[in-house]
Order: C-alpha cells, then structure tokens, then sequence
C-alpha cells in the first residue's frame, strides 16, 4: 500500500545525500517534495501542513546543522514525525480485572469486522486467552453463518443464539454472551455488531445500546484502509456518535494510496491498534507505529520478521541444523533443505517476508514477479527422489534426474538447477556457521524464483586456465598472497595467515597514524 510513497521519499531523500551542509533552499526543496509525496498517498491536509511544518521547524535548527551527516539527520526526523502521526508508542489492549474482557467491534458494512473478529480470536487464542465470537450482526443477510464458518476455521468458540437475516434482538444476545462466558470460563469476549453501507443514525442508535448494555473494555473501529479519506470521516462521526477507544485498519495489503492510515490516528486522537495485511487468519498482527514508519522509508521490519521466525521456528530443530553444519556441509542434506524451505513457507508469502528486510525497496519489482510456486515445485522435486538421493544428491545422474522431472512434473533442467542452488546453498549455510560471515552472492541463491545459483562451469574453468601472473602489481601480488595461503594454511575460509601485510601501494592510500 505505501510503496509509491516510499519510492517518492526515496528519490527525495536521494538528493540530499552527499551535501555537507544543508542550505535553506534544499530544506525548503526537500519539505516540497515530501509535500507532494503525501498528498499523493491521499493523507489528510491538515495532517500534511502539521506534518511539514515540524519536519521544517527541526531540519532548520541545530540538530541538522551541527550533524556530520545533514541528510542522514533529515531522515531521522522524518522517521520519528512519522512514528508520532502514526500514534507514536504501540497501543497494547487493555484487559479487565475480572473476566470476561469484552472487545467490541464497530464500522461500516464490507469493512471486514466478520473476518476480523476471526483474525483477532485466533491472535488472542495464541496469546493464551479463550476468546469468545458474539454474533450480535443479526441484519446482514448469513452474517451469523459467515462469523461461524470464520469462527471454526480460526479454532475460536462462537455465541450464536439467534439465526440472524432480520431476526432477533442484538442487544439481548450481546448481554447473554456475557452470562455464557462467566458460566464456559471464556477470559475475552468479541462482539460483532452489524454495518451499513453509510452512517446512518438506527445503526449508531443500536451500537451505543450494545455498548451501554455490555459495558466493553475495549471499542475497536474497524476500518477499511483502501477507502481513502472517506475512511477519516467515517472515523470521526463514530467518534462522535458511539465513541471508541481505538483503531483496527483492514486490507493493508491493497494496491490503494494508505494515506487513511497515516491520517486517522492524529485526526480523531485514536491509535491504530492491530492492522490485517492479507486474506489468511494468521495475516494479522499488534501495529507498531516505529515499525511502519521504517518500513515506509525503506528501512525494513526486521523486528517482526525475527517475531514471525521465533513463532514458526523450533529451538530445538534449530540447534539440531547449527551441530550439522558444525560437522561439515555434507552433513546438510536435500531433507534438510526440504524441512527449511518449509519452515519459511509457514511464516507466510515470500514475497512479504522479503519485503520487511532493508534496502530490499530497490527489488521490489523482481520481488513482487516471484513466483510463490517455485517453492512448491522445488518440494515436489526432492520428494520425488530416492533417500538415498536426497542424502547424497551427487549420484543423480542424467538417468535419474529424468526419473525425477517426469515424478515432479517438471523439466529435466529444472531438477539439475535445484540440486546446483542446493550445493550452492550448502556451501554457504557451513560458511556461516563456521564464522565466515554470509558471502556476498547476488540473486540469493538457494531461494526458488529469486533467480542466482552457481555460475556456469565453463567460465570457472576459462578463468582456471592456465598459470598466468597479472600485469596490475597490486592484484599481482593479492594472488601470490592467496596461493601462500592455500599452500600454507589449506585454504581456511574467513581466515588469513597471522604475517598478513597489506601492499605497499595499499600502505600509501591509508591515513597516518
């Protein structure tokens, strides 16, 4: 959703770099610019001139004209304005004294509390709450069927007493649910209330009785972020007519401009509590201000991947891959690269995960062309071979790989070019765990559909060819250095011999001491 604005505050920040120091004219430029970037990404205008004018405010003072690095300083202020329109600390939901904690959702019709209600179940389930549905939507034609499918799938129990479609009394099944919840030890209870395509005053009417009725603990407005600056009006007359203690922003993951998102916090002074970035259940998660931000800029979220992966990831099959490949890289076997690669998968699109490491912003075009089913073809590729040929895939020859492309479906080339990203793959996972730090490879090899892998053979052996001496005198004698040290140390990697000394011609280049 905020990738045009990313882009945008890229180019701008682009320019800055490489300036000494920062006159009032590239202030003002880069202030223009940053203007017209989230007034594209249809943020709110009086949240832009608030905005603007403090990023101005601190990029004129001392902080940027005293820095070593003016550019890298205007970044930085950029960031924490964003972190602080976007609600500035994460808002963390507030729990009852004595169960049950009642959470209430609110918002137009097609905004996807139904869905929701599912997601943040199933997140609370995780958390070790029992959570239970209420389906108090009792209008909306199968919005009671809709929220018990949504329920079972999400593994959460749902309270449903009247069959909905124009029958029964909201109000009365919300304060039941209670009673039921007290009796069943249910420690969170999720009211779903029903919508209307617009505001109108019999639905406000009957969320102000469910709230005054079930005294909630939380009230969550749901809001579709997609809908651009409607979604801050929407906001504001809920604020006004029901009230709500803070904000739940669906479909992250549209192509739409995301300004509602940058805007609904500072305008109707509620924070963003939880954001839905997908169609899948599990594609929900807490919203971190400071985290959006940095991945507004381009910087990454490596905090939530490191969450996702902790959640995913066992320890203990962790530390059982780190001691083989202590051993040595045979020890990592076509099983293993099987029982990673679906690990990974489990944390959800490739795509998005690779989207939360910085500095990934200049692939994102080859990221959003990856293909999500190389993953499934590469695992039909290896289980289609023998265990003798997943342990040792060396034996696969020309035969074989053809039994193998006709079991999987594939092409003969593309069982070759797996079991050559596997040992390049190899070969990098027993450098770093030996120390060697992660070789600097482009095209990721390893990963399916990211492209990469080993480069062909017949360039290696043109530049084999042969002992000749370069003409350079300084790559003359780095190669005299590194054939020392394969003769003398057997070729460690990561490891240079203790008498290293740099080239005299490199000597010169460094300061005095």
């Amino acid at each position: 959703m905020f990738d045009t604005l990313s882009d945008r505050l890229a180019a701008t920040f682009k320019n800055l770099r490489g300036k000494g120091r920062l006159s009032e004219a590239d202030i003002d430029a880069t202030a223009r610019e940053i203007r017209i970037a989230l007034l594209e990404a249809d943020v709110a205008l009086p949240v832009v001139r608030a905005f603007i004018a403090r990023v101005k405010e601190r990029a004129a003072g001392a902080e940027v004209s005293k820095a070593l690095n003016p550019s890298q300083q205007v970044i930085k202020i950029v960031n924490e304005e964003l972190v602080a329109i976007l609600g500035g600390e994460t808002r963390r939901l507030r729990f009852a004294k004595t169960p049950p904690t009642v959470v209430m959702l609110a918002g137009l019709q097609g905004a996807g509390k139904t869905t929701l209600a599912g997601k943040l179940g199933r997140w609370l389930g995780q958390q070790g709450h029992t959570p239970l549905l209420v389906a108090c939507d009792l209008q909306r034609p199968n919005a009671v069927n809709q929220l018990q499918v949504v329920g079972e799938r999400a593994g959460v129990s749902v309270f449903a007493p009247e069959p909905g479609n124009g029958v029964g009394d909201p109000v009365k099944v919300a304060e039941d649910s209670l009673v039921h919840a007290r009796d069943k030890q249910y420690d969170v209870v999720i009211v779903d209330t029903a919508g209307r395509l617009g505001i109108d005053e019999e639905m406000m009417r009957q969320a102000a009785d469910i709230r005054d009725a079930v005294s909630p603990d939380e009230v969550l407005f749901v809001v579709d972020a997609m809908i651009g600056q409607d979604a801050v009006t929407t906001a504001e007359a809920f604020r006004d007519g029901v009230g709500f203690d803070g904000v739940v922003l669906s479909k992250l993951d549209g192509d739409a401009r995301g300004g509602a998102a940058l805007s609904i916090a500072q305008v109707t002074g509620r924070q963003i509590m939880f954001a839905s970035n997908g169609e899948k259940l599990d594609d929900f998660d807490a919203f971190h201000p400071d985290r959006m931000a940095s991945r507004i800029l381009g910087m990454g979220d490596v905090l939530t991947l490191i969450e996702q992966a902790e959640r995913t990831f066992s320890q203990q099959e962790a530390e059982k891959l780190a001691s083989k490949l202590a051993k040595g890289p045979k020890e990592f076997t076509l099983d293993d690269f099987l029982a990673q690669m679906e690990q990974v998968r489990k944390m959800g699109s490739i795509s998005k995960l690779l989207g939360m490491m910085p500095g990934m912003g200049q692939m994102r075009e080859q990221i959003n062309n990856l293909d999500e089913r190389e993953v499934d073809r590469t695992a039909a590729i290896i289980k289609s071979m023998t265990p003798g040929e997943r342990a040792d895939p060396k034996i696969i020859n020309g035969s074989r790989r053809a039994r193998i492309a006709r079991g999987s479906g594939v092409d003969v080339s593309a069982v070759k070019g797996l079991v050559e990203r596997f040992f390049e793959a190899r070969k990098m996972m027993s450098r770093m765990a030996q120390g060697g730090g992660m070789p600097g490879m482009p095209g990721m090899p390893g990963m399916p559909g990211m492209g990469g892998g080993p480069r062909r053979k017949g360039k290696q052996q043109k530049k084999a060819k042969g002992a000749r001496r370069s003409g350079n005198p300084m790559k003359r004698q780095a190669e005299e250095r590194a054939a020392a040290q394969r003769q003398g140390e057997g070729g460690a990697l990561g490891q240079g011999p203790a008498d290293f000394e740099l080239p005299k011609e490199f000597k010169d280049m460094l300061p005095p001491k």
